[in-house]
């Protein structure tokens, strides 16, 4: 370990960010020229990006950022995209075997490490006897790059997993943290800073994702126990980690709590949560998260009346699947107006808007589809998904635009032409998303009035199960606000 003077401790004893080794600086130009092109994909591939208490995320290094890991590489992306500072990461060794992708991984500050199932399953070409010695390398890696002020992430489940909830922690991120401090006799200064990743669908495009920080932690807070006692100090310091990502993270208990939840979010939830206004990412974590307190409380005070919203909402979920249609579409739109003016309106809409979405479909379409076809014939992993996507998308419209802005210029020989139509492109496709998802309602919406036609007592049975849940719902919002309110009052904070 190099040695350090007191000149090289900012305030607070913090460790000055010291000049990477010159084997770094490739890397770093790679990682700098590949971030602005990564957070334009992002920004489209999302159609909501929000970050709550965003100057967490700029924390000065040493930082050692854990996140929960549902989906794959997303993750890692999300956050790099956001942070003005270069991040290391840990990554599994399986990433590394290709030497296309191993080139790709190293480039980007990955750093290995080897873990039991890999070396089990004959995925690593390690034997077990060589595994602590190739983690203790990793390890000494990130305890180096630490030292030098830098920023370090890890996903301390370990494994990628698609579901709302947190997998137990690995005690690796604290180990690695009271490691480097150790190193510099607890005077480092690093903090670890946990961060819950929330995404409303994570495989599917233009969904939301809510990038969500805890206060960091300070590590040398954890010395006295670390210097009694080593692993009592990384299991206490776990147990932390976990508390604060659980506090910024939506988790549910299991797939059917997270199915019953979905499914009145999704389609009631502004009714038991009035207050609730759909706009960010984060309005819709905090109405997950009522909406599992409320479920938790109805379990243990009535759970007779929690069994049969479950019947009732999971009868209509499928009386909508089974007739083509969605919850919007039985809502009543235009209020105000009447049903001609509506009509009318809607024709409007349709006929006017039909070129523009003919346009942007038709130059768009190939890069649009290319992505979701790769990546549902390339895994059956849902986790991985989206980054696939994400990649192949920014390779078919980063190729396909420039090829047909430059078959243009070839037939117009008109620079302002081929300009305003490069300009179109991406225009014209998104309001050819807006204008399919809008004219798929409509379509919902006439094969209601149709149903009312030809089938006026199953289409008045669906209107009646809509009620009768909407109906559910306020009286479990009354009593479950009764019940706070009533808990409040009998211990006042």
């Amino acid at each position: 370990m190099d040695s350090l003077n007191m000149t090289d401790f900012g305030q607070y004893g913090q460790l000055r960010p010291r000049l990477p080794p010159a084997a770094l600086l490739p890397n770093m130009l790679f990682y700098a020229l590949m971030k602005p092109p990564v957070q334009l994909a992002l920004r489209v591939f999302f159609r909501r990006l929000e970050i709550r208490n965003a100057e967490r995320l700029q924390e000065p290094g040493p930082l050692l950022i854990a996140a929960n890991h549902p989906n794959t590489l997303m993750d890692p992306l999300v956050v790099a995209a956001n942070r003005r500072r270069q991040i290391f990461f840990l990554a599994k060794s399986t990433f590394f075997h290709n030497p296309v992708s191993r080139w790709f991984f190293e480039r980007s500050n990955c750093i290995p490490v080897y873990r039991r199932q890999d070396v089990e399953t004959g995925d690593a070409n390690v034997t077990p006897e060589q595994l602590a010695a190739l983690n203790e390398k990793a390890f000494g890696r990130s305890y180096d790059h630490l030292g030098r002020g830098g920023t370090l992430m890890i996903f301390p489940e370990g494994t990628s997993v698609a579901e709302r909830r947190l997998r137990p922690l690995k005690t690796g991120a604290a180990r690695i943290a009271l490691g480097a401090e150790a190193r510099h006799d607890f005077k480092l200064g690093l903090r670890i800073l946990p961060i819950g990743i929330n995404y409303s669908e994570s495989s599917r495009f233009r969904s939301d994702v809510l990038i969500n920080p805890a206060a960091p932690i300070a590590v040398a807070d954890y010395a006295a126990q670390y210097h009694h006692d080593p692993e009592a100090a990384a299991e206490a310091l776990t147990d932390e980690l976990r508390r604060r990502l659980e506090q910024h993270l939506v988790v549910t208990r299991d797939d059917a709590e997270d199915a019953l939840v979905r499914r009145v979010e999704e389609t009631f939830g502004r009714y038991l949560v009035p207050a609730h206004n759909e706009g960010s990412p984060y309005e819709e974590f905090q109405l997950t998260r009522t909406l599992l307190q409320a479920v938790a409380w109805f379990e243990d005070h009535s759970p007779d009346r929690l069994q049969e919203l479950h019947r009732r909402v999971t009868d209509y979920s499928q009386a909508l699947r089974r007739l083509r249609l969605s919850d919007e579409a039985l809502q009543r739109s235009g209020a105000g107006r009447g049903r001609l003016e509506r009509g009318v309106l809607t024709t409007l809409k349709v006929v006017l808007g039909f070129p523009v979405y003919a346009y942007g479909a038709f130059n768009n379409y190939l890069p649009y589809i290319i992505p979701s076809m790769v990546a549902r014939r390339a895994t059956k992993d849902v986790e991985f998904i989206a980054p696939i996507m994400l990649v192949t998308g920014m390779l078919t419209f980063g190729l396909m635009y420039p090829l047909q802005t430059w078959l243009v210029h070839r037939l117009t020989d008109n620079n302002w032409l081929t300009a305003l139509y490069a300009l179109s492109l991406p225009v014209t496709g998104f309001y050819a998303l807006h204008y399919w998802n809008r004219l798929t309602l409509r379509l919902q919406r006439l094969r209601l009035l149709r149903l009312f036609r030809e089938q006026r007592p199953v289409a008045e049975g669906i209107l009646r199960q809509r009620t009768t849940i909407m109906r559910l719902l306020a009286n479990a919002r009354n009593a479950y606000a009764a019940a706070q309110r009533q808990g409040t009052a009998e211990n006042p904070a």
